[in-house]
């Protein structure tokens, strides 16, 4: 019988089986062709295109100055790789707060420029009507609670959200806000593992967390935090899988070595 070697492509649809059966979802972040190919190949679920691409890949100290120009830019290239995942991708900072129109378009733009397979927005009440308008054209729209990095201004600070009761009720009631009006998953930063069980349980689309405890039906972490090539961020809920940082440095080192002794290249690798 032939062998179907078929690559079964996640969907919004199988990331809520996923979650009714109680099976976890993997994600992460990557910016990059190369990356991309990498972790989609590693069989993970989900791939968020983040605007994290701000700090790791453009140096700038918050994920505010990247651009929507820039962020389809990053998603091309990641979809260009993916044959599996479903490519989640950032709408920016100032290019969805506050107007409902413009944040239709740059959802558009996002879709149709990229072909990314969904977008993320940050926010609850404060955006509803802009979620709204891009969900009724047909875009399917994670959500993001609690420690929302596109407002770290007001915030001040990136510690803990969401610790005090005013603050977890609000999140509980955007997240069902999320739900009721058709969001297909949350992603839940930096709050207390008890609040990620009870809007876990309390919703019914997925919640992918970050920080935020065992209970989110999903996790997800920086490509570039999780493999050791960002060794400056240290937080507590982060795992080091790798010391990519250390094996690169190391493999440049000895290539530097290797070119001023004169033992690269050698016969076999020249013509």
């Amino acid at each position: 019988m032939p062998v179907n070697n078929e690559i079964k492509r996640i969907t919004t649809h199988i990331l809520q089986e996923m979650k009714n059966r109680g099976e976890k979802i993997s994600c992460l972040t990557a910016y990059d062709y190369s990356m991309a190919r990498i972790v989609d190949a590693a069989g993970i679920d989900l791939i968020l295109v983040g605007d994290s691409a701000s700090n790791v890949m453009a140096g700038h100290e918050t994920t505010l100055p990247i651009t929507l120009d820039q962020m389809i830019y990053h998603a091309t290239s990641v979809v260009k790789a993916v044959k599996r995942a479903l490519v989640v991708v950032d709408i920016p900072f100032g290019s969805y707060q506050g107007n409902s129109t413009e944040a239709l378009r740059s959802a558009i733009r996002i879709m149709k420029e990229s072909g990314g397979h969904a977008v993320k927005m940050e926010g609850g009440s404060e955006i509803k009507e802009s979620i709204i308008r891009v969900l009724s054209a047909g875009i399917p729209v994670m959500g993001h609670l609690g420690l929302t990095p596109q407002s770290i201004y007001k915030f001040g600070t990136y510690s803990v959200r969401a610790k005090e009761d005013v603050e977890a009720n609000k999140l509980i009631e955007d997240a069902q806000m999320l739900d009721e009006i058709g969001a297909f998953g949350v992603v839940l930063e930096k709050i207390p593992s008890s609040l990620t069980k009870k809007v876990s349980e309390s919703i019914s689309i997925p919640t992918v967390g970050i920080g935020a405890g065992p209970d989110a039906d999903g996790q997800i972490l920086v490509i570039h935090d999780m493999l050791g090539i960002n060794k400056e961020f240290k937080p507590r809920f982060l795992r080091r899988y790798a010391d990519l940082d250390g094996i690169m440095n190391e493999a440049i080192s000895q290539y530097i070595q290797d070119v001023k002794s004169l033992d690269f290249p050698n016969e076999k690798e020249s013509y």
